[in-house]
């Protein structure tokens, strides 16, 4: 078990870049953000087995209204997440960051104000994902046995991260696992000092 975290946990601080789900309960699979989103977080699979709680919960999320340098949002779905409240200011910096606040991005994907992706400027960090840019090392067990998300969450494919609630719930999982090394290029080592320090948003 001890050989299993520290694998993962290797592979999370030198390359990446919720509350978590209790033993025996699945996630819901929310649909991706579609956009120029005013989203409905509604779409649960009512199949799967979620209790009525965490249906609520989704429920509460819904008619969100995402736009490029906004996270007005944040305090509210971050908590559905799990993120304590005394994470919140800290946690809208880093979603700037990353995404600018739009939850359907893709590494590389260029978007107007209203988070409308308009073409592609990089192709090298495809799989980095949503508000948090969550790279494929956490999800993608073909790239990382230890994948946290597929093996905590069974997150194992991109589409479900491009969901808000289900992006920064994974976050969250991350946050607990390592802090704020995920999204961190201090922490990754010497490779990447080179960016340590940056804390420039990204263009849209």
């Amino acid at each position: 078990m001890s050989q299993a975290i520290a694998g993962w946990g290797v592979s999370l601080l030198l390359f990446i870049v919720g509350v978590g789900i209790p033993s025996g309960k699945t996630l819901p699979q929310e649909k991706p953000v579609p956009p120029n989103s005013q989203i409905n977080l509604v779409q649960v699979s009512i199949a799967k087995s979620i209790d009525k709680t965490e249906v609520e919960v989704v429920d509460r999320a819904s008619k969100i209204t995402f736009s490029w340098g906004n996270v007005s949002w944040l305090p509210g779905l971050a908590t559905m997440a799990g993120w304590p409240q005394n994470t919140h200011a800290r946690l809208a910096e880093i979603i700037l960051r990353e995404s600018g606040g739009c939850p359907n991005r893709r590494g590389g994907d260029a978007v107007d104000k209203q988070c409308n992706i308009t073409h592609v400027t990089e192709w090298n960090h495809r799989s980095d994902t949503g508000l948090l840019q969550i790279n494929g090392l956490n999800y993608d067990i073909s790239r990382n046995k230890w994948a946290i998300a597929c093996r905590k969450m069974n997150i194992c494919t991109q589409e479900p991260l491009l969901n808000p609630l289900t992006n920064l719930r994974v976050g969250y999982l991350l946050y607990q696992e390592a802090g704020w090394a995920p999204w961190d290029p201090c922490a990754w080592g010497d490779e990447w000092a080179h960016r340590c320090g940056k804390n420039k948003k990204p263009k849209p």
